[in-house]
């Protein structure tokens, strides 16, 4: 295995590891190569919606976090990445248990790029069906971010 993959994926583990949201929503790292990365979830009870079901957010999310780790592994250091535009197909109704979803991209350029996924349960079945459209710019500090005045 080419040993740039390898810290690659251990960058991404780490990165989504220290993010509160992902260790809210059980999110991990499955695989990770340039333009390719596959994420997945237990979803249990706080992932229901009020049928029992998984939430469609839930199943949006994990789409949309793979596709944009899928972004990232093919930035330029000093880059990040944010998604402008989220389409998704609800195919199946996703229920307890593993899902896992695969971003894949399919055009990445200086300024924008583009990507699919495809989120699963354990057993195989296609629950969503997801486009993206990322935005690509220049790393920032946060100072441009609007401030909470409440």
């Amino acid at each position: 295995m080419d040993p740039d993959e390898n810290e690659m994926l251990r960058e991404l583990r780490r990165t989504v590891d220290e993010t509160a949201f992902y260790a809210w929503a059980g999110i991990s790292i499955v695989s990770a190569t340039e333009g390719d990365v596959e994420v997945a979830m237990e979803a249990d009870p706080r992932h229901l919606n009020i049928q029992g079901l998984v939430h469609g957010g839930m199943l949006a999310t994990l789409a949309d976090t793979a596709m944009g780790l899928a972004v990232r592994t093919t930035l330029e250091r000093g880059s990040r990445h944010v998604t402008i535009q989220l389409g998704v197909q609800f195919l199946s109704a996703g229920r307890q248990g593993r899902i896992s979803a695969r971003g894949r991209v399919v055009r990445s350029g200086r300024q924008i790029a583009n990507a699919e996924a495809e989120v699963v349960n354990d057993a195989g079945r296609v629950l969503a069906r997801a486009q993206s459209t990322v935005a690509v710019t220049a790393e920032r500090d946060g100072s441009d971010l609007p401030v909470d005045r409440q």
